[in-house]
């Protein structure tokens, strides 16, 4: 009778097959479950909001910017469209005596986006640091 222990010299191993199989599974649940967004689509229409009926502020310089990109100054077209000349006309715009007045940007909802950025950095040039939009109340 042979009762001499055997010794074994043999490694531990790890069958990676069923794992690779595991995460391919994974991965492809993923990919069929995940949705892909188009940014680049989104339809907007501005702008409209609902509010609480307006305050008629006595201090305040109305800018009006139209589809075409034109910037008119307390109903005075403004000639050009740079930042420097609406920062003139919003500095002559400003009432006397008074002090912070509220610049209201009223842009037509097809106005290009540079047009407002630049009527906001103008007024900024000007010292008017207070400025609003105003929109229209949705039609019901």
């Amino acid at each position: 009778m042979n009762f001499r222990r055997t010794v074994r010299n043999q490694e531990p191993e790890i069958n990676l097959i069923p794992l690779i199989d595991v995460v391919l599974v994974i991965i492809i649940f993923l990919m069929l479950t995940t949705t892909f967004t188009k940014t680049s689509g989104l339809e907007i229409n501005l702008p409209t909001a609902e509010s609480v009926g307006g305050e008629a502020v006595s201090n305040e310089i109305v800018v009006a910017v139209t589809a075409g990109g034109d910037v008119i100054v307390d109903r005075t077209p403004v000639a050009d469209k740079g930042i420097d000349a609406i920062a003139a006309a919003l500095g002559k715009a400003m009432p006397p005596g008074q002090k912070e007045p509220v610049v209201v940007i009223n842009a037509d909802a097809k106005a290009a986006h540079q047009s407002v950025i630049d009527v906001m950095q103008a007024a900024q040039r000007a010292g008017l640091g207070h400025i609003t939009f105003a929109t229209q109340t949705p039609a019901r």
